[in-house]
């Protein structure tokens, strides 16, 4: 039976990993490296071996509502877009709030992790960490949680660019990267566009002589508001749009979405229109970039050909001379080092996980991989659904499907995303449906059909409104009683760094209009599809005219 649990790292996924160890009466013990809490969201001067890194300047890139754990929604006053000291500081409200401190041993680095020589019977595992003073101990685990990141290994590719051994100038990773008072006055070429990639090279800008944004494909770019300056997650991360977005309309959709961005400004114009669509590739989020490239400070250039000395070649043919810095946004590779290679070294060097969490070969199944997956949304949502369905998995409560089931369902997933290369395609996630995959595991999913008739104007909100991670809340087990006022009050936590409070529903906003009469046919239809089905229809119609009689009352 699991009752010790190890949980490597105390970054975001580590603390929701101890919160829910906890609550479902297992003991926690949180290995972390460093002195403190905050995995990738403590900002450090100095850089550490292994260790994810973060410039100064960061700031989110989802909203408070959609980023925040699910029954601990972020402070009023905090603003919508956090700097990372915000950040920071709200995983020590989480900790504070909920007792954890005493879970961790800081200082403490996991050297490896190996399974027990009774591993198939016990599924226990032997953890070796080693101190700061250098002691070597040996531990007893009967789980293991990993939630070391993804952010500590830099991918530089130098040798994919003939002559990089020429080039005279710094070459650096945005691993390295802290503030750009260093390329003040010099020629930088920024190698790559995803998010940091956009926010560094729009931060060099300003005090570069000149700044050049390479990018091989190009990307779509949008800011973090959208209609009425409301954050772009909150409007356009909804139950409504996700299933808009699977109807066989995609094209239609692709180019209703691609006419507004272009609407904002050119994609084509300002060299930076990709080769895909929309919705195969993740967007970048940035405020500042067209207007950086509009001001001339930013270049935007193709893909790098090859170096020659101090000059940078480019394959249209172009040619930057006399450049002082190359800085490389290329993004990571996964590193777990402390794990038997027999599970890491999958084909092409990609880890085989399955709904990106667990080893297909591992049985018993008490191993478990936090936060490896890429997605166009949160995070940190994602990250505790995983931690708590994790939990079921190793305490008997939820069962995994056999080997060969789970490599096949690998296999699919990553056939989906042909326009992503292998090591991307391998991780990505779409956000809505992994959660509910996630909750249908756990038994959280929120059931909209009873929504709908026992409590309409919770079902408004849940299904038009934002899918914000208090959703997963509702029902079930982990069931928080404070679910449904956090979503119906969400609203006033957007506003309240503005107006003090002043309301502000969705229904107000130029997006999706919910009029009463558009709600009543939702219902018709919804309930419609259930009396086709079921045979307590006179039930359910009883139940329909009381439910549409309160949509009159709420109308």
């Amino acid at each position: 039976m699991v009752r010790r649990v190890a949980v490597v790292g105390a970054g975001c996924s580590g603390l929701a990993c101890v919160k829910i160890c906890v609550e479902e009466g297992l003991e926690p013990v949180c290995f972390e490296s460093t002195d403190d809490i905050g995995g990738l969201w403590r900002f450090k001067d100095s850089r550490e071996k292994e260790q994810p890194s973060i410039y100064r300047s960061l700031v989110t890139n989802t909203s408070k509502e959609m980023m925040c754990f699910s029954d601990f929604p972020m402070p009023d006053h905090f603003p919508n877009y956090l700097h990372n000291t915000q950040v920071l500081h709200y995983l020590r409200l989480f900790v504070q709030h909920f007792h954890l401190l005493k879970y961790f041993q800081f200082q403490t680095r996991v050297k490896n992790v190996v399974p027990r020589p009774d591993f198939s019977e016990s599924g226990q595992w032997e953890v070796v960490t080693t101190s700061s003073s250098g002691e070597e101990t040996r531990h007893i685990f009967d789980g293991v949680l990993v939630c070391s990141g993804q952010y500590n290994r830099p991918a530089v590719p130098l040798t994919d660019f003939t002559g990089y051994a020429t080039f005279a100038g710094q070459c650096l990773h945005s691993w390295e990267y802290k503030d750009a008072e260093a390329f003040r006055g010099k020629r930088v070429v920024i190698v790559g566009i995803g998010n940091s990639g956009g926010d560094i090279a729009v931060e060099v800008s300003r005090v570069a002589s000149k700044t050049f944004l390479s990018t091989r494909k190009g990307v779509w770019v949008m800011g973090r508001t959208l209609t009425r300056g409301l954050p772009v997650d909150l409007t356009s991360i909804t139950r409504l749009n996700n299933i808009l977005t699977n109807l066989p309309v995609r094209s239609l959709v692709n180019s209703w979405i691609e006419g507004k961005l272009n609407h904002t400004f050119d994609h084509g114009l300002y060299g930076l229109k990709p080769a895909y669509r929309f919705m195969d590739r993740k967007p970048l989020i940035n405020d500042d970039l067209p207007g950086r490239i509009l001001q001339g400070a930013l270049v935007v250039k193709p893909n790098v050909k090859e170096f020659n000395g101090s000059a940078v070649l480019f394959e249209d043919g172009s040619e930057e001379k006399d450049v002082d810095a190359v800085v490389f946004c290329t993004g990571y590779r996964a590193a777990y080092r402390f794990l038997p290679v027999s599970l890491t070294d999958g084909p092409a060097h990609e880890l085989q996980l399955y709904r990106k969490m667990f080893f297909p070969a591992l049985h018993p199944p008490t191993l478990a991989v936090m936060g490896l997956f890429h997605v166009n949304g949160p995070n940190m949502p994602i990250m505790e659904l995983q931690a708590r369905w994790a939990v079921k998995v190793f305490t008997g409560l939820s069962r995994l499907p056999s080997k060969d089931e789970m490599l096949a369902v690998i296999a699919r997933d990553k056939s989906m995303y042909t326009s992503y290369p292998d090591c991307e395609a391998s991780l990505r996630v779409e956000y809505i449906p992994y959660m509910d995959f996630l909750a249908g595991e756990i038994g959280v999913r929120p059931n909209l059909l009873r929504l709908v008739l026992t409590d309409p104007t919770l079902w408004l909100k849940v299904f038009f409104g934002p899918c914000t991670p208090f959703q997963y809340r509702l029902c079930g087990p982990g069931r928080w009683a404070g679910a449904r006022q956090a979503i119906l009050t969400q609203w006033h936590r957007v506003a309240e760094p503005f107006r003090g409070g002043v309301r502000l529903e969705p229904e107000e906003t130029q997006g999706f209009h919910v009029t009463p009469w558009l709600l009543r046919i939702g219902v018709l239809l919804i309930v419609a599809h259930v009396l086709s089905k079921h045979k307590s229809i006179l039930m359910l119609q009883v139940r329909l005219t009381q439910c549409l009689d309160q949509l009159r009352g709420v109308a």
